[in-house]
């Protein structure tokens, strides 16, 4: 299964944010196993750079995008992705980068805590905790 995974997620993983971190780590080793595929948007990338070195300084921030090169797959954001994501009309501009992603990736799912915000998705929107349940 071929899963984007929002931001959300990476940073309760990287940030070990409570009471998180649990389904966060279980998601993450199934894709380390191969049993999931993650990906994440480009754009998540300078996002997650952005929040940690805020709070945990720029060299933390560096050692934690290279852990995101090791375990995932990247989805390109160009003129297509923003255009279906203008389309898509969710409340977070952010939100829409990413289902645009997932759709034009042909990925199967997204994985996130914050289900809400993906409410016109046809794609299926998972908690890690409902993904990992199914596998």
């Amino acid at each position: 299964m071929k899963i984007l995974i929002d931001t959300n997620i990476i940073l309760d993983l990287l940030l070990k944010c409570e009471p998180f971190i649990e389904s966060a780590i279980a998601l993450f080793e199934q894709i380390e196993r191969g049993n999931l595929e993650g990906y994440i948007a480009a754009t998540t990338i300078t996002n997650i750079f952005y929040i940690i070195r805020k709070t945990e300084g720029r060299e933390v921030a560096l050692v934690a995008i290279n852990q995101l090169l090791i375990g995932f797959r990247f989805c390109a954001v160009d003129r297509k992705t923003i255009e279906t994501a203008l389309n898509h009309g969710l409340k977070d501009f952010k939100d829409s980068i990413q289902l645009a992603c997932a759709n034009i990736n042909q990925l199967d799912a997204i994985v996130t805590r914050d289900r809400k915000d993906f409410i016109s998705s046809k794609l299926p929107i998972y908690s890690p905790t409902e993904l990992l349940n199914q596998l």
